[in-house]
């Protein structure tokens, strides 16, 4: 193939050239046509919010209230006629601000529900109307106009605080869309081109960072074709751009170092090319196929928005293959020797320090492969406890009025849960009764069921239910099912939405499955690795040792920020008591795949190195010293990339952020570094072992034991 591309190199520069050219002009186009909707279909959380959204002109499971909120001074209460009034002035300049709005409180209504229990602290909730032209869902300009109507606003000389979801995501610099897509390619670029400077110490640092220019544009231009056959989710652009910045790298990076390794053995011009791709080529097609066979496993689960991720994920991986197969070649054959200078270091021989390095590890197998997993396994431990949820409140936003207004419901007792009401829609239960059976649940603070024309529309009725614990905690996801029980028994046509019931649907819907996903990638990924190392016991491992290693990042997750052990300390932010549902999925999928890039780059060299030698610790040797600055270089632009998440203020994403570069970081560091050689090692000449009979199967030539290795 590489020769074919050699001989054809104008036609495949050509092909690269408009396919980018034709990404950058249309960008724009495909990220404004990536769809938002959400749907947890089957649900009754979820289909319960569509109808509410359908009904009353709202958000759908998005829905999260605006909660103007007063703490009165000594000596005044809310059930005084002046102050009541002043709190019906409130309802109605929310009302008349934000047109078309669901708003009640106190001040209209007189329920209890609205009032701390010594009445000194008082609410109302503003449910405001979907606005079809929010990119990201929601009405944040809903926000910034209720704010400015109640700006110097009091309530029995009390000043009034507005918090909420939205108003505590604006306050904490999150209520825009971040610094951009294109912000943070760039920020995760620069740090790419200043490791592969370092890596190679000449401008040849310039040709993998150039890869990643169209196979990232490509990947935009191929998912923009995929918005018209399906919907694809907004964050599948910052997945391209991320992503596919790290992975064009890296498998750009594997293929020159090798090249460069090939001129250092004698051969020239193209034959250096041609040696450098039928062995790191190889590894890049199986290290990119492992990679959107993680990606893809997504579809297996009940979301679409998931399932568009897995669609979109899977362009990223397979266009980068496809340009360090055929653009790459052709850089090389042009470029490669004019920008090899100043070339100040030499690729004759494998690293002196990696393969100190991996004397030490073959010497001290087992210490390095105990010590590997004790940490691993503490982490591990750690994940066990991981909960995914909605995250506390109180890590959105440090201080600002919406900040004091989440303060004074929680010290006057009402709860931070109110923040997120559970939501009950029904026909012909009468919504008085329903209220009155779900206020008598333990952990209610109060129920309302307003007589106003905007909570009952089109035969049916809604009713609030106010939690007093946040949703973050256990004591408030037990709470969904006892209040779905409590009002089912109403009637039969009274179901549970909100946004907290629907967290829950996508808990049950994602993980309940999560085993079939699993379980899938790793089906795919042995056999696939089975045919490509030629053996049973390598990919067994490197399959076990990748859930392991998510499983680790999980457990890093869990310890920093729903423990808080140095979300605190870091970024000022405490615990958050669980970790935002999507965000655990999202972390295995990803680095499923990307770590196999590390396990494929170095399981590769020792495979190689082993034919050449016939024993295993000589392979170990030879593989890690060649491939040891390699991986911990590509690991190190991954981990840049990762960090350039975190450049904006909205925790979820710092979480995010978190999992994906520590599991970058402990993959190619514990396990690659550490544990990889110890384990290779122990197992002798096992881990080359792939029966005839199996080899068959797989299309690939038997690698019989050999006879004269020991067993290790």
């Amino acid at each position: 193939m590489t020769r074919w591309t050699l001989r054809h190199r104008r036609v495949v520069v050509v092909v690269w050239l408009v396919l980018t050219i034709i990404g950058i002009a249309t960008v724009s186009n495909a990220t404004k046509a990536m769809d938002q909707k959400f749907s947890v279909p089957g649900r009754e959380g979820w289909e319960t919010n569509a109808q509410i959204a359908k009904i009353y002109n709202q958000t759908g499971s998005d829905t999260s209230p605006l909660l103007p909120v007063v703490t009165l001074p000594a000596g005044k209460s809310a059930a005084d006629p002046a102050v009541r009034a002043q709190l019906r002035d409130i309802e109605q300049k929310a009302q008349r601000t934000i047109p078309g709005a669901r708003v009640a409180g106190y001040g209209s209504t007189g329920s209890k529900a609205f009032l701390s229990k010594d009445g000194h602290t008082a609410f109302a909730i503003v449910y405001p109307p979907a606005d079809p032209k929010s990119t990201f869902g929601g009405n944040p300009d809903a926000e910034k106009h209720l704010r400015k109507a109640l700006s110097g606003a009091t309530v029995g000389g009390a000043p009034v605080h507005l918090t909420g979801y939205e108003a505590l995501q604006a306050q904490a610099g999150g209520g825009g869309n971040g610094p951009g897509v294109l912000l943070e390619a760039v920020v995760g670029g620069a740090g790419a081109l200043v490791v592969l400077a370092f890596v190679f110490a000449s401008f040849l640092a310039l040709i993998p960072w150039l890869m990643a220019i169209p196979s990232i544009m490509t990947s935009f231009l191929i998912v923009y074709g995929l918005t018209t056959i399906t919907g694809i989710s907004p964050i599948v652009q910052f997945l391209i751009a991320l992503i596919g910045l790290g992975v064009a790298i890296d498998y750009s990076l594997l293929v020159v170092v090798r090249w460069r390794e090939e001129r250092a053995h004698g051969y020239e011009g193209d034959e250096a090319i041609v040696r450098a791709m039928g062995t790191a080529g190889r590894a890049v097609v199986f290290s990119g196929t492992t990679v959107a066979i993680g990606l893809l496993a997504l579809i297996v689960l009940p979301l679409p928005f998931l399932r568009s991720m897995g669609y979109g994920g899977m362009v990223i991986p397979l266009v980068s293959v496809l340009v360090a197969l055929t653009l790459l070649p052709v850089m090389l054959h042009s470029w490669g020797n004019k920008l090899d200078w100043p070339h100040r270091r030499t690729d004759d021989k494998a690293s002196r320090n990696w393969t100190r390095w991996a004397q030490g590890i073959v010497r001290r197998r087992w210490l390095a492969a105990i010590g590997a997993l004790l940490v691993l396994f503490a982490l591990v431990i750690a994940a066990t406890n991981l909960h995914p949820g909605i995250a506390d409140v109180n890590t959105i936003a440090k201080k600002g009025d919406a900040k004091n207004g989440l303060v004074a419901l929680e010290r006057s007792g009402i709860g931070s849960g109110a923040l997120l009401p559970h939501e009950l829609l029904m026909r012909t239960t009468p919504p008085d009764k329903v209220a009155g059976a779900v206020a008598q649940v333990d952990g209610i603070h109060g129920t309302v069921a307003p007589a106003a024309a905007s909570w009952r529309k089109q035969g049916t009725a809604l009713v609030d239910a106010f939690p007093t614990p946040d949703g973050s905690s256990q004591a408030g996801r037990n709470l969904v099912g006892k209040v779905k029980d409590v009002a089912h028994a109403q009637g039969p046509d009274v179901k549970l939405g909100g946004q907290q019931a629907s967290n829950t649907d996508f808990i049950d819907a994602v993980y309940g499955n999560f085993p079939l996903m699993i379980g899938l990638i790793a089906l795919f990924s042995f056999l696939l690795l089975a045919r490509a190392f030629r053996s049973l016991l390598l990919p067994l491992k490197a399959v076990v040792l990748n859930v392991i290693s998510v499983a680790a990042a999980w457990g890093v997750m869990t310890l920093i920020w729903q423990e808080g052990h140095g979300s605190d300390a870091i970024w000022g932010i405490p615990a958050t008591g669980a970790i935002s549902s999507w965000i655990p999925l999202i972390v295995f999928a990803f680095l499923f795949g990307l770590s196999m890039d590390y396990e494929v780059f170095i399981l590769a060299r020792m495979r190689e190195e082993y034919d050449s030698t016939g024993e295993t610790n000589e392979a170990v040797v030879r593989g890690i010293g060649r491939t040891g600055r390699l991986v911990t270089s590509a690991a190190l632009i991954l981990f840049l990339a990762f960090l350039s998440l975190a450049s904006g203020p909205d925790t979820d994403v710092k979480v995010l952020a978190t999992g994906l570069a520590a599991g970058i970081l402990l993959d190619a560091t514990v396990i690659r570094a550490l544990l990889v050689p110890a384990v290779v090692s122990l197992f002798g000449r096992w881990n080359w072992v792939l029966p005839a009979s199996v080899a068959r199967v797989l299309r690939v030539d038997p690698s019989p034991r050999p006879a004269s290795e020991p067993a290790g």
